[in-house]
């Protein structure tokens, strides 16, 4: 235990110098310092004894970062200068220690990442995320929040290696291929919104190039190229670099959908093509409506579903909604589409074998479409007409499967009654009891 002691009274004795400036300068008062480090000598004892665990780390860090937001706040009311990194390193060090004791807790990294992350420490968060990456390279979580972290620095070349350094190591989680096309699509959606902002949202003809590097390597997924002079092509005018550029990332991969289609074809071989992701895949794409390349994206996943299972209901699904995504709903478009989307699902109540599963699915992305703000009273009325309709049929199919008193019959009861459905849920409700 002296040596326990010893070490806590070290780190406490390198918090002197800090303990005088505050009453010095007085930010805290004798009594609130007092306080503080009796605080600081519980901590440090848990600490440095035999058995100190995650939580006792965890609770010290968020003490001092308490601490830190206290002084802050006081020190701008009074307007005074005071050093303002001593408590910033102070916390990094506490959870610094506690990550090298405890390297296997997940939640102990992901409270030093948060924190570095909240106090813009770009380089020191590069670190830390350098070393849970790898402690820990069999976590999808991770390489999914270092790529975020890498985007949101505006850094696409470093959030594609980790997304594909993260898929090397965590090949089976489909969560992971879902958040790299996730990526990809916020990527081309940005570039698409500056190109409009900008007023260059015209199409120009040019070559598409694909990369041919690593093309036989199977850790890697073979991406179209998009070259440095495709971004920032060489001018005679300084003055016009971004608008030629722009202008020419409309035929380069980061526009045409060519990166997302590419996660969407690896993402089917390493999963012998499972139907639910790809419909994941399709929701996913579906949710950027506005991109240029929306229709190409949404066709290629469409061609793909029902060219390998032409019967299941999320094919069909997917193949029924397809019509009506990306349509202004205040526009005449909108009507012309919903009839087409009504003769597909007319058609793929037919084909599937289970139509039960296929209605449920439909049901639930209709019920969003009533809740457009403005939307047209006649397709107002449509909609809900075809909501009822499918939720009677889905009853009739779902009892003669013998599948309405399931999980999936309460989730679609509920959403029908969240939508004001009250009499088609109990209708439901109704059929669920004699079944």
């Amino acid at each position: 235990m002296a040596g326990a002691s010893d070490k806590a009274r070290f780190y406490l004795e390198q918090s002197i110098p800090e303990l005088q400036e505050f009453e010095r300068k007085k930010i805290f008062s004798k009594d609130e310092i007092t306080s503080i480090t009796k605080k600081r000598s519980d901590f440090e004892h848990k600490l440095n004894a035999r058995g100190s665990q995650p939580s006792d780390y965890a609770r010290y860090a968020e003490f001092e970062m308490n601490l830190e937001s206290l002084r802050r706040k006081r020190v701008k009311r009074l307007g005074i200068k005071s050093n303002n990194h001593s408590g910033q390193r102070r916390i990094f060090f506490v959870l610094d220690r506690a990550t090298r004791k405890f390297h296997g807790d997940l939640g102990l990294w992901m409270q030093y990442i948060e924190y570095a992350h909240k106090e813009k420490a770009n380089k020191k968060l590069s670190q830390i995320v350098t070393s849970v990456l790898r402690l820990h390279p069999t976590k999808p979580e991770l390489w999914i929040y270092a790529a975020k972290y890498a985007a949101d620095a505006a850094d696409m070349t470093s959030a594609r290696s980790y997304m594909q350094r993260g898929l090397r190591f965590c090949r089976l989680s489909k969560a992971l291929w879902i958040e790299y096309a996730k990526l990809e699509m916020i990527y081309v959606a940005k570039i698409a919104a500056r190109r409009q902002i900008l007023g260059l949202d015209r199409s120009r003809p040019q070559d598409s190039k694909t990369t041919e590097e690593n093309e036989f390597d199977p850790d890697i997924i073979a991406l179209p190229k998009l070259t440095a002079e495709d971004i920032n092509p060489s001018l005679r005018k300084d003055d016009e670099p971004d608008q030629v550029a722009l202008q020419n990332l409309s035929s380069t991969p980061a526009l045409t959908g060519a990166i997302p289609l590419a996660i969407f074809d690896s993402a089917m071989k390493q999963f012998q093509n499972d139907d639910s992701l790809a419909e994941k895949f399709f929701s996913l794409f579906a949710g950027f409506e506005g991109l240029p390349c929306l229709s190409k994206i949404l066709q290629h996943v469409i061609d793909h579903m029902l060219n390998i299972w032409p019967t299941t209901p999320s094919s069909l699904s997917s193949y029924s909604r397809q019509p009506i995504i990306g349509v202004d709903p205040h526009s005449a478009e909108l009507p012309r589409a919903f009839r087409v989307s009504l003769e597909r699902i007319r058609l793929s109540t037919q084909k599937t074998q289970r139509k039960s599963e296929f209605l449920e699915m439909v049901i639930g992305w209709l019920l969003p479409l009533l809740k457009i703000t403005d939307l047209d009273a006649s397709m107002h009325k449509a909609v809900s007409a075809t909501i009822k309709r499918n939720a009677r049929e889905y009853g009739e199919a779902a009892q003669q499967e013998g599948g309405l008193a399931g999980d999936n019959s309460t989730q679609l009861v509920r959403a029908l009654q969240d939508a004001g459905y009250q009499k088609d849920a109990e209708k439901l409700l109704d059929r669920s009891r004699q079944s």
